[in-house]
């Protein structure tokens, strides 16, 4: 029965999917229809449904594809894991929150696209600079939710743990993450669609390969329906993502209330 009202649920969302791509599909094309739009501002639907077929029919696009895909994933694996570790260390000892926080906020609210020149600068032009710049744009968000997960475990179950004398570990994976994981796959969700941002931003700066390289390739020869494309193809990287994270959360959190019907 409770699988049953999944794939109900699963079907509803792909069906609301899917309309609502139709409905905006409709008003896009009747927009440059009736205001006869020149294609170099606005192509229609048409134009752009064949720019993709295009970059993935002459094969261009899968190589950049997957550069831009194994950026985010390793960007976002490294910057969570670290958000991970800060978040857990921070929340025990007080004084290490006091003192690196303010830089973390500061890497927070710089605005990355001035970073991704220092970073070519101090890390070169390669790999390494577009996973740091990945990195800084993943690991507060994640440090933030690890740290209110932590926060969120009342008094009278730690207290409990320590009336049972549960060893550090015990505290941990039977309290600490548990209570963590609800707002840690949130911070997940930000994060990732944040990791697919920081990837084009750096590959636009100073990549050679990649959907950011697609994308400035197309600003530069004003190739309006290709640069729609990327973008498509950028937005469909940040949804499948997104929904793996979904998926994953829906696995670990199985017995949360939330994920109940």
């Amino acid at each position: 029965m409770r699988k049953s009202g999944k794939m109900t649920k699963t079907l509803r969302g792909v069906s609301e999917y899917v309309l609502s791509v139709g409905i905006f599909t409709v008003i896009w094309y009747l927009y440059v229809a009736i205001k006869d739009v020149p294609a170099y501002v606005l192509p229609s639907p048409g134009k752009v449904g064949k720019g993709l077929l295009d970059l993935f029919s002459g094969g261009t696009i899968w190589a950049h594809l997957g550069t831009t895909t194994f950026e985010v994933i390793l960007g976002f694996l490294a910057g969570a894991f670290l958000g991970v570790v800060l978040g857990y260390i921070f929340m025990k000892v007080d004084f290490l929150k006091t003192a690196l926080m303010p830089y973390l906020i500061f890497a927070q609210t710089a605005p990355k696209i001035a970073l991704v020149p220092l970073f070519v600068v101090w890390f070169g032009i390669g790999l390494v600079s577009k996973i740091i710049l990945i990195i800084s744009m993943v690991l507060f968000p994640v440090l933030s939710g690890t740290m209110l997960g932590m926060d969120s475990i009342p008094k009278d179950v730690r207290n409990l743990m320590k009336v049972l004398k549960a060893s550090k570990w015990q505290v941990f994976s039977k309290i600490e993450l548990l209570y963590s994981l609800p707002s840690l796959f949130s911070s997940f969700k930000v994060a990732i669609v944040q990791a697919v941002i920081g990837a084009i931003v750096a590959e636009w700066m100073s990549g050679k390969q990649g959907l950011g390289y697609i994308l400035t390739f197309a600003s530069s020869t004003y190739n309006t329906p290709m640069l729609l494309a990327g973008i498509i193809v950028t937005i469909i990287l940040g949804i499948v993502t997104y929904e793996i994270i979904n998926i994953l959360e829906n696995k670990a959190l199985y017995w949360h209330e939330s994920k109940k019907i």
